[in-house]
């Protein structure tokens, strides 16, 4: 594994026990339960529930005059995996991944999801060694710039096809489960969605919030492209 004082500086966080930002970066492919080797799954679970917390009081605070509805847009849109892979990426986290070989050479430093997992198990073990505070300090250091980007609530894609399907008045799009694969631990969803005089998109998501929310966004960019004029006159 890379050098952890590298990290730790670039964190801004001296971690009492190493062994939690070790694991934090340790990846499945390199775990091996029936040794006592885990991976940082548990934190991940941790640095999520972690992440959430302080996004949504970074919100109640910095933006007192929002309504629940844009204050939720905004959280949505901090919290995904596209943001957590981007913070990751700032801060090279894939250098720094403990993986399998045969993981690591089709990609995995670079995959979107392992990083964006990682991001979020560092949080979790910044939680475990220093506390809220810590926890804090470090998600305020990296998300509020990403915050002051956009002054404006986010629409998420399902918020963004329905206004305009609406607004050109081909009332609401309708979301339908094609395929449910995977263990129940893993599942995949397949969902298509479908607008008056549209041809049906369908995409994939871990769960079917996320593969409706993938749909509506491949239905956008299928309305960008065939007509932009009729994309353009809509409320999106």
């Amino acid at each position: 594994m890379a050098d952890m004082n590298t990290l730790q500086k670039r964190i801004n966080h001296q971690f009492d026990d190493t062994g939690l930002l070790e694991l934090s970066l340790v990846h499945a492919s390199r775990a091996t339960p029936n040794r006592g080797s885990s991976s940082n799954e548990r934190l991940e679970f941790l640095g999520d529930r972690v992440l959430g917390v302080i996004i949504a009081e970074m919100l109640y605070s910095c933006f007192p005059e929002e309504e629940e509805g844009a204050l939720s847009r905004r959280f949505t849109a901090l919290v995904r995996r596209e943001t957590l892979h981007k913070v990751a990426l700032n801060l090279d986290l894939g250098h720094f991944l403990s993986m399998s070989q045969s993981e690591s050479y089709s990609g995995g430093r670079a995959n979107p999801a392992i990083l964006a997992d990682a991001c979020e198990a560092l949080i979790g073990a910044l939680f475990m060694d220093g506390g809220y505070i810590v926890a804090r300090d470090f998600i305020e250091t990296n998300w509020v710039p990403l915050l002051e980007d956009n002054a404006a609530p986010p629409k998420d894609a399902k918020t963004a096809l329905q206004e305009w399907s609406q607004g050109n008045d081909l009332g609401l799009p309708v979301y339908s489960v094609l395929e449910n694969t995977g263990p129940s631990h893993a599942p995949v969803f397949r969902i298509a969605v479908t607008v008056n005089g549209l041809t049906e998109q369908a995409a994939e998501g871990t769960s079917k919030r996320r593969a409706e929310q993938a749909a509506a966004a491949k239905m956008l960019e299928h309305i960008a492209v065939t007509d932009p004029r009729k994309f353009i006159t809509g409320k999106v």
